[in-house]
């Protein structure tokens, strides 16, 4: 039997299977392990995310941001047990109307006085007296101030004395003129003295006018020195004291009035508006105007339209009304900002709605009907014009026919409704009882296509 060699000894040899691998050996497959764990976790877990975020996909919500447990039925087809689960939504309506609706066009005007007057003196001299009070009611010719009047009255005199200085001149003048035409007519004097003495006369005549120019201009000035207002109105801060001394140069003058009965309101309307307030004018109808205060909310004064501008506006399409009214208990303040309507027509028997219940969507403008079986119809309406709170409907809508003003957050085609009444509300909490059975998260409908 042959010998064979000795089996060479392998033990140190880091390849034999006899031998544990190293630590640093172990480390990449342990890595490697690690990341087939976490892909497989990863998919699991987004599988099951996206499986319970399907629509209609077991214990998933109906609609998004929908919270609570879902309702049985939920996700079954029309007519299932989950349908006929939702409780009443309550809600309040109002009835459609036929009534006449006035139709306002809207502005915001500025309230302009009809005659606004700085008062200054025509003479110069020292202010002696001031007979108003700051912010007094006054006439027109009423007294107001009054001028040092003793050098016009001097001024006055001596005009007086050059008039009849003259006048006896021209007296004198006349009678020689008699005496000569007489010696002519008796052949004593010649032709040519006759026609001196009445030029002189035709002189003394001339003059005698400027004399009595003189005389009015005087007294001109003489009545200057009383500062009456020239027209009715109500008197401002007064810009002079008296004791000073005041010319008929100075530009802030004593004081200003303005007329505030009556008193003009002056906007603007648009360019589109324009031919329907013509239209109205040129029937001869006057077209009312109210003003409003700055909140437009509270009418502070009933005028007309008195007047248009005679151009448009390039810059801002738009074109100028003034406004008259009576102001008799000075409402009105001259520069207030008030927002004026303008009245343009009335429409007759028109169907009329609040504004609170049009709804705007994807179909259009809309409204939520409720049927006499309590249950909700989506009517697609077309409107008219606006009033304030109503609106006008020409199509869609018949009078009679109610329409929710509120509670329309959740509201759909079909949906049963529990009409509230009287002065109460719609409950606040009604959302959340839609909530516990299984209807989901609110989602309003006004800007939004109505659910079906």
């Amino acid at each position: 039997m042959a010998d064979f060699p000795p089996a060479p000894d392998r033990s140190g040899d880091p390849a034999s299977p006899s031998r544990p691998l190293p630590r640093r050996a172990r480390w990449p497959w342990i890595v490697v392990l690690l990341l087939v764990l976490a892909a497989v976790g990863w998919w699991w877990w987004h599988g099951r995310t996206a499986q319970e975020a399907a629509p209609g996909a077991p214990g998933a919500p109906r609609g998004a941001g929908a919270r609570g447990p879902r309702a049985p039925g939920a996700g079954g087809p029309p007519g299932a047990a989950g349908a006929f689960a939702m409780p009443p939504i309550p809600v309040k309506v109002e009835a459609a109307r036929s009534e006449n609706l006035d139709v306002f066009i809207k502005s915001l005007g500025t309230v302009t006085s009809f005659n606004t007057v700085t008062v200054r003196s025509r003479v110069d001299g020292e202010l002696m007296k001031v007979l108003f009070k700051e912010g007094q009611r006054v006439k027109a010719g009423d007294l107001i101030a009054q001028i040092d009047p003793r050098a016009y009255q001097v001024a006055l005199s001596q005009a007086q004395g050059t008039l009849q200085q003259n006048q006896a001149q021209l007296e004198n003048a006349r009678k020689d003129l008699d005496r000569y035409q007489t010696l002519f007519s008796q052949d004593s004097i010649a032709r040519q003295q006759v026609d001196t003495q009445a030029a002189l006369v035709r002189q003394y005549e001339g003059t005698l006018k400027t004399n009595q120019a003189a005389v009015d201009n005087a007294r001109l000035q003489l009545d200057y020195t009383r500062v009456t207002a020239p027209i009715a109105g109500r008197v401002g801060l007064r810009q002079v004291d008296q004791g000073n001394l005041v010319r008929s140069s100075d530009t802030n003058g004593l004081v200003i009035i303005t007329q505030t009965q009556p008193i003009s309101v002056i906007f603007t309307i648009a360019e589109s508006d324009l031919p329907r307030v013509l239209q109205q004018l040129r029937g001869g109808n006057r077209l009312a105007v109210e003003a409003y205060d700055r909140a437009d909310l509270i009418k502070i004064a009933d005028g007309v339209l008195d007047t248009l501008d005679n151009q448009i506006d390039v810059t801002t399409g738009t074109v100028k009304m003034k406004a008259r009214f009576e102001n008799k208990d000075e409402s009105l303040f001259p520069n207030q900002f008030v927002n004026a309507r303008l009245h343009v027509r009335t429409l007759k028997d028109a169907t009329v709605i609040p504004t609170a219940a049009v709804q705007r969507g994807t179909p259009g403008t809309f409204v939520y009907v409720v049927k006499p079986d309590n249950t909700i119809d989506v009517r697609v309406i077309k409107l008219g014009q606006p009033n304030g709170e109503r609106v006008a409907v020409t199509e869609g809508l018949k009078p009679g026919e109610q329409v929710v003003v509120e509670g329309v957050d959740r509201l759909r085609a079909g949906a049963k409704v529990d009409v509230v009444t009287g002065a109460a509300e719609v409950p606040a909490a009604a959302g959340s009882q839609l909530q516990r059975s299984g209807e989901g998260g609110s989602r309003p409908n006004r800007g939004q296509t109505p659910r079906p």
